[in-house]
């Protein structure tokens, strides 16, 4: 069974990485470099492109731009959760959603705190923290699935995109060490 949203809800709660469409000009060397190292390509570029942060960014801060992208998600996808629990009428499900929910929520502070960690040059805290964030994503995916329920492809599309983006910031902070 498919779970299916009123289009503009979804247009409503759906984000680019950053909340603008403008690409800024940026050391193109360094964010391929770092993308690239990270086996996401595309997702990464267009990320680290997205923020004007990066016309200036050292690896670093690089990898604090896609950070910032993986929060952005976690909170169009939390907020995705909770507009789908108050849409649907099956009972385990809104409570799975609802989890859902309140898991990303989570996320998003491990993330928050992944960032000061950064900043901090404790690398090995901030992939711990970025791992536990990713991991509350996957266990949702999980146990949406479990119920043989579908999410709309626009929230599945954010989610491989959070999940492209962690891993991208994982790899580019195991450079650190």
């Amino acid at each position: 069974m498919e779970i299916i949203l009123p289009f503009f809800l979804l247009i409503s709660i759906s984000f680019n990485y950053m909340g603008h469409r403008n690409l800024v000009s940026a050391d193109d060397t360094l964010i391929k470099t770092q993308c690239h190292n990270a086996e996401v390509l595309e997702a990464c570029i267009q990320c680290v492109k997205s923020d004007p942060r990066s016309q200036s960014a050292d690896k670093v801060g690089i990898a604090t731009i896609v950070i910032t992208c993986i929060s952005n998600k976690a909170v169009t996808l939390e907020s995705n959760m909770t507009v789908l629990a108050l849409s649907v009428h099956d009972k385990d499900l809104k409570l799975v959603l609802q989890d859902c929910q309140k898991e990303l929520s989570n996320a998003k502070t491990n993330l928050t705190t992944a960032m000061d960690r950064l900043k901090s040059k404790d690398y090995d805290q901030t992939n711990y923290l970025l791992n536990h964030a990713l991991q509350k994503e996957f266990d949702c995916k999980k146990n949406v699935g479990d119920l043989q329920y579908t999410l709309p492809t626009t929230v599945l599309n954010d989610m491989t995109i959070y999940e492209e983006l962690s891993e991208a910031a994982m790899r580019i902070i195991d450079r650190f060490l």
